[in-house]
């Protein structure tokens, strides 16, 4: 498959890795490749005779008799010569090369005067490189007519000019459809590549003989013009905007885009003309192919943060400034700022909040539309992590789905609605499957407890099959017989009714049948009393009905919350792990956080974590996550003396454990006992590990690692002022303290009265 490493969205391609490994200034052209990449060394383009001196400067001064062979070398190769057929036969194929080379330098200027559209910050200096080299054509069309072969001399310098004007073109296809946010970053790159490519024109034109060429008067006066306004832009270095750089880094090292000037994003937005929706998605979708070419992820990283602060701004914006957001962009109630969007609500490729999230082979989510067209555009890899996806499957991210919705309400936003889908119900069973349930469905209401736990049975395996039986069974009315069936006293069929639950929710209309049947009291009674295997099943089959929003409220008010967390604690392995899941589900609902913390479930998780064999590290934190943004779920987990166990977990866990321990630690060391928990904290040596964290942790994890060392920061300036003024009282007490003492040995000196003579 061919290697897609490019930066500019059309044209050549430039890779961002090699502008920001190989030093900048010298553009070097592969003949065998139309890409150009900035690589150090010799200019490009040298003839074997120049590359040989420019080995012998290496070399330094020789010895004389090798200097005295070399003049003997040169003495020969100058002595004429008789012409031969051979020599004949070389100068016509290079009078041949040398017309495909000045044909060469006509395209070359044809495809840079078809570069247009600079709009950034250097919009002054690529219209300016670009004027100059389109007035050379007229000398390039009379130099097809020029004598062949041409003088040396005159070779040479066209080849340079050659191999100038591909280094100005891959300078102007950056400037053209390169990141506007990366040339203001590489300024000083950018403006020395601008120093070099004119000199380098600058040399070659001065090189060019104009007699040998037969180059008219009039065009000579043009390109005798050029020439100088090339020398004179290479004496002269234009300027930078340090202001629109020092504006950039503002935004960058501000903690959050609350803190962030609003004058400066909208500098920054004219500036950089990402004043519209179309500008914002098409600088994000150039960083995304930027990182498709395997370039540097920090600065990447760098360059969307500063994208989503500037997107931010513009869509909080009035329409008059060309901010317009579509009917899918989220909107506040009133006519105020809208909340900023939080990181893992946005989808990664267009920055928006995400409608349809999904998830693919990587584990990355992704809006479904944005993905669905990096798919279809022919690539194979995950454009967060680059990793080659194994499959192109999408998985819905029901859980991220709920979080984004409570957060839409909790702000006052309508929830975003997602786009319709082509139909994905199953095909309608046949009348000999319908017939078939409706034989089962008869034995099952039957009294005849062998026909019920045989016909539980054969539905428990029907549902699990296939998707159209899983409809054809609901749609036959099985589900209200199953659910009365819940509370019955044997064990098998107990078991096989609440698996058959569980297959038939995974079909989405069998979640309303399931709730609307009165199932959830039933589920909770087998979740309670059942067999292990009923149980975990029972745990599954609430975590999938709590995938609906509105079913988290309903199971948290049923009482299954304290029977979850029982299981949780004396279940299984593989029935905690369906407690945990269910429970993180349920406890996404802000009404659920405070059920759950009263059923002694904070307890349970920091016991989960301290046993690494059990595999529930990850399960355990991430509900403690959620936990500890509630009052109460805070006040248990800090009671619980949880602050030695999340600094061994950032410590030694894995990178998603790691991130949530330090939510949870965000969420502690806030309020009233942060004094305590970040002293706390400080003795257990937490600093050295937030500042590993902050530099190789994930995306979230950095950022809690960042509010957490600034927070601890804070902390130790205060002790050290604190034990500043403290040793500062004790000295002016301890200096009081000798003044008295001296005060009072002086008067001891003093004779009393009684010893005065008269």
């Amino acid at each position: 498959m061919a290697e897609r490493s490019s930066y500019t969205r059309r044209g050549r391609s430039l890779s961002l890795a090699r502008l920001l490994q190989i030093p900048f200034p010298t553009l070097r052209h592969h003949a065998r490749s139309p890409a150009t990449v900035l690589r150090a060394g010799r200019g490009p383009g040298l003839s074997p005779s120049c590359a040989a001196m420019d080995e012998e400067a290496k070399a330094g001064p020789k010895s004389d008799a090798n200097a005295n062979a070399a003049d003997a070398v040169e003495a020969a190769a100058a002595a004429p010569l008789p012409p031969s057929s051979s020599e004949a036969a070389e100068r016509e194929a290079k009078a041949e090369e040398e017309g495909e080379l000045v044909e060469r330098l006509v395209e070359l200027v044809g495809e840079i005067a078809a570069i247009s559209d600079f709009r950034n910050s250097y919009r002054r200096q690529f219209c300016n490189l670009s004027r100059r080299i389109r007035l050379l054509v007229p000398m390039l069309e009379e130099a097809k007519e020029a004598p062949t072969p041409l003088p040396a001399a005159s070779e040479a310098a066209l080849r340079r000019l050659r191999d100038a004007l591909h280094g100005a073109g891959e300078l102007l296809r950056l400037g053209s459809s390169g990141s506007k946010i990366f040339l203001v970053l590489e300024t000083e790159k950018i403006m020395k590549s601008f120093q070099d490519i004119t000199a380098r024109l600058e040399q070659s034109l001065a090189g060019i003989s104009f007699d040998e060429l037969n180059i008219s008067d009039e065009v000579r006066e043009q390109v005798e013009l050029v020439h100088a306004q090339f020398k004179r832009a290479k004496e002269r270095s234009d300027s930078s905007d340090d202001d629109l750089f020092n504006d950039l880094m503002s935004v960058y090292n501000s903690s959050s885009s609350a803190n962030v000037d609003p004058d400066i994003l909208r500098r920054l937005s004219e500036k950089l003309q990402l004043v519209t929706i179309h500008d914002l998605n098409q600088e994000s979708l150039t960083l995304h192919e930027m990182a498709s070419g395997g370039d540097p992820g920090a600065i990447v990283e760098k360059m969307s943060m500063l994208l989503k602060r500037i997107k931010d701004f513009v869509q909080t914006q009035d329409p008059e400034m060309g901010a317009q957001a579509s009917a899918t962009d989220i909107s506040p109630n009133d006519n105020s700022t809208c909340p900023i969007i939080p990181d893992d609500f946005r989808c990664p490729i267009s920055l928006d909040l995400m409608k349809d999230p999904v998830i693919v082979a990587t584990g990355q989510t992704y809006e479904r539309g944005c993905i669905e067209r990096w798919l279809e555009a022919g690539h194979d890899t995950c454009p967060k992590t680059q990793q080659k996806l194994p499959n192109k499957s999408l998985t819905p991210n029901y859980v991220l789905r709920s979080l984004i919705t409570q957060w839409c309400e909790a702000n006052g936003i309508e929830p975003p609605k997602r786009s319709a889908q082509l139909s994905n119900a199953p095909v309608s069973c046949t009348a000999a499957e319908h017939n078939n349930v409706v034989e089962l469905l008869q034995k099952l209401s039957s009294q005849n407890l062998e026909d019920q736990r045989g016909a539980a049975g054969m539905l428990r395996q029907l549902a699990k099959r296939s998707a159209e039986n899983r409809a054809c069974i609901g749609d036959a009315g099985a589900i209200p017989i199953l659910v009365s069936l819940l509370s019955t006293t044997d064990v098998s069929t107990q078991e096989h009714v609440v698996t058959a639950l569980l297959n038939l929710s995974i079909y989405e209309e069998n979640k309303a049948r399931i709730i609307t049947s009165g199932a959830v009291p039933g589920i909770v009674h087998v979740l309670k009393r059942g067999s292990m295997e009923a149980r975990e099943n029972s745990a599954a089959t609430l975590f999938s009905l709590s995938i609906v929003d509105e079913n988290k409220v309903t199971i948290g008010a049923s009482g299954a919350i304290p029977a979850l967390v029982q299981l949780l604690s004396n279940g299984s392995q593989r029935g905690k792990k369906d407690a945990a899941t269910a429970l993180f589900n349920l406890c996404i609902y802000q009404g659920n956080k405070g059920k759950a913390v009263r059923a002694g479930l904070v307890p349970i998780l920091l016991e989960l974590l301290t046993e690494t064999e059990s595999g529930m590290v990850d399960e355990a934190l991430a509900i403690l996550a959620i936990l500890s943004g509630h009052p109460e779920g805070k006040a248990a987990i800090g009671a619980a003396s949880a602050i030695p166990v999340l600094v061994g977990v950032i410590r030694n866990g894995s990178a998603r454990s790691k991130e949530n321990a330090a939510a949870v630690m965000v969420h502690l060391c806030n309020g009233e006992q942060q004094q305590q928990h970040l002293a706390e904290a400080q003795e257990q040596g937490i600093v050295s590990l937030l500042e590993e964290l902050a530099e190789s942790g994930t995306d979230r994890g950095k950022r809690k690692a960042i509010q957490l060392l600034e927070r601890m920061n804070r902390f130790l300036k205060q002790q050290s002022q604190a034990q500043a003024q403290a040793e500062a009282m004790a000295q002016a007490q301890a200096q009081a303290l000798v003044q008295a003492q001296g005060q009072a040995d002086m008067r001891s000196l003093l004779p009393t009265s009684s010893h005065i003579p008269d």
